[in-house]
């Protein structure tokens, strides 16, 4: 195998024998091939669309499909194996739609000619021909092909959520589409990979956008709330994962039944909808990120419910307790559909629960667009009268690389006079420091998840044009941590606006060639974390 898709992937260049996520080897192989097949779906799709034949359906599993094979998300090598044959036969019936609406269908690429074969293993060694890979007769194409590979995986993600919330752009689904079928291209110079990680970047920007609208007009806007990380007695709950959708309707089917429902990970800023919050057994926050599930999980005494990505192998501890909706899967992981989550209950109702009440303080979320910019006017006069010096944007995925300290070291040494707003599972390494006030305004704000870093980016823009300025000349550096694909479409994201000077750490990605990292640096300043108090110092001068 060889997957390098992560920033902890083996050595810094990538898994080959077993992923460091626990991806085995034969289920890298089923993910490569749904992708290759995904690429032939895509290839109808796009000439569908020239001849004015777009399938809804098709247009969301290809989203879907691209989602699953994003990291820590599903594991179950038969659900796959399902999904590349039902991939083949929406090929199939595109073709036939496309052929009749007058366009063409005599394609010649692999992908658009796949047949799947009839056993695993047959299916493991046809996933082995079309590895994903470094190399090629271009190794910096390539990276870019990878780079804008990835990108998509985090655009598929949020399109998905967006979707279950209602909301969808038909230029988001075409994006998509052009670019997978685009990847098969032996054609494209590196300024064309370039534009299309830029477009990539952009798309992603809409289908925050679309996540955003749909999380904001289901749920109302996030307001400042005090989530209680410490414990209520009585039968329990963790729900982790990013769908606000399922939590909604664990917290509607669990209600009156005497259980109280905590949040795990990048759940934790849910806490401040009005629409959730409003539940009175949504009580409090359990645990920390992603990655220490498995010292955290065997102590939560109740029902465990992973609702997207994030899922690591589960512990016999807990295994019996623990379940996966959606897109997530384990093997022998019981999973739930039709988003009946009796099951969930049933076994929650089952267990111990928390036996007495317990303190361990609490901590603040709710900081989204509308809240920071409700004292923009507040914030705008602190800057002014020097009383805010700086802002740092400190946020992106949590892992368990060693050198992620930095993060914590970075927050804890910035100055008193300096605000530091956060989103995704890296405030984790700081989301509980008490970093005091500037004119009653939080030091630290919690924005929300990764998703959330559309909220971050129209609070830079608004004051960019409160000081009538650009975003690069504001009094901001953002300092980005990484781990997963969302990340590289943040990632694309920023870069597509033109900000520069971003950190990004702890590693930088095994698939950016130097010469595509030359690039990088030259047009936009990027570069690797070096120590906090170094990085400070350049920072703040």
């Amino acid at each position: 195998m060889f997957c390098y898709q992560c920033e902890q992937t083996a050595k810094g260049t990538g898994c080959t024998t077993l992923g460091v996520c626990g991806k085995q080897a034969d289920l890298s192989a089923l993910q490569d091939l749904f992708i290759f097949a995904l690429q032939g779906l895509s290839i109808f799709a796009v000439e569908g669309r020239r001849v004015g034949c777009s399938d809804p359906e098709v247009n969301l599993f290809i989203c879907e499909g691209i989602f699953s094979t994003l990291t820590n998300v599903n594991f179950d090598n038969e659900r796959f194996a399902a999904l590349i044959r039902r991939t083949v036969e929406l090929r199939e019936r595109l073709k036939a739609a496309v052929k009749a609406a007058g366009g063409k269908v005599d394609f010649t690429e692999d992908a658009a000619n796949f047949t799947p074969a009839d056993t695993m293993a047959a299916l493991v060694s046809q996933g082995e021909k079309v590895e994903i890979k470094p190399g090629g007769d271009n190794v910096d194409v390539t990276s870019l092909k990878h780079t804008l590979l990835f990108g998509l995986k985090g655009v598929a993600a949020y399109a998905d959520h967006a979707k279950i919330l209602g909301q969808e752009d038909e230029a988001v689904y075409a994006f998509v589409q052009e670019a997978l079928a685009g990847i098969l291209r032996t054609d494209l110079t590196v300024d064309d990979c370039v534009a299309l990680a830029m477009k990539c970047g952009q798309i992603n920007l809409r289908a925050m956008e679309l996540l955003d609208a749909g999380n904001t007009t289901t749920y109302g806007h996030p307001v400042p709330t005090s989530v209680p990380l410490g414990a209520k007695k009585g039968k329990a709950i963790l729900v982790s994962g990013h769908d606000l959708k399922d939590l909604e309707t664990i917290l509607v089917q669990s209600a009156g039944k005497g259980i109280n429902v905590y949040t795990h990970g990048e759940m934790l800023p849910t806490h401040g909808y009005p629409g959730l919050k409003k539940y009175p057994h949504f009580y409090g926050h359990f645990g920390t990120a992603w990655q220490n599930q498995a010292k955290e999980f065997p102590l939560f005494p109740g029902a465990i419910l992973m609702t997207t990505n994030c899922l690591q192998k589960p512990q016999a501890s807990y295994a019996d307790n623990i379940f996966t909706t959606g897109l997530v899967g384990w093997p022998g992981t019981t999973h739930v559909v039709n988003k009946d989550f009796s099951a969930v209950i049933a076994k929650a109702l089952a267990m111990p629960g928390f036996t007495e009440d317990t303190d361990k303080g609490s901590v603040l979320v709710g900081f989204g667009r509308n809240t920071v910019l409700s004292v923009a006017d507040k914030v705008i006069a602190a800057v002014k009268s020097k009383a805010i010096r700086h802002f740092f944007l400190v946020g992106g995925c949590d892992g368990a690389k060693p050198g992620r300290n930095y993060y914590t070291e970075l927050v804890e040494k910035i100055p008193a006079d300096c605000m530091v707003l956060t989103l995704a599972c890296g405030k984790f390494r700081f989301f509980d420091q008490q970093l005091g006030d500037i004119g009653g305004i939080p030091r630290l704000l919690d924005i929300g998840q990764c998703n959330d870093a559309y909220s971050a980016i129209q609070i830079a823009v608004a004051l960019a044009n409160a000081f009538e300025c650009g975003v690069n000349d504001l009094p901001l550096s953002i300092i980005l941590s990484w781990y997963e694909q969302k990340a590289v479409a943040i990632l694309l994201t920023l870069l597509s606006l033109g900000v520069k000077d971003i950190r990004l750490g702890p590693s930088l990605p095994a698939f950016i060639t130097p010469n595509v990292l030359e690039v990088l640096v030259k047009n936009f300043d990027i570069k690797p974390t070096t120590t906090a108090d170094a990085d400070l110092k350049t920072i703040l001068g």
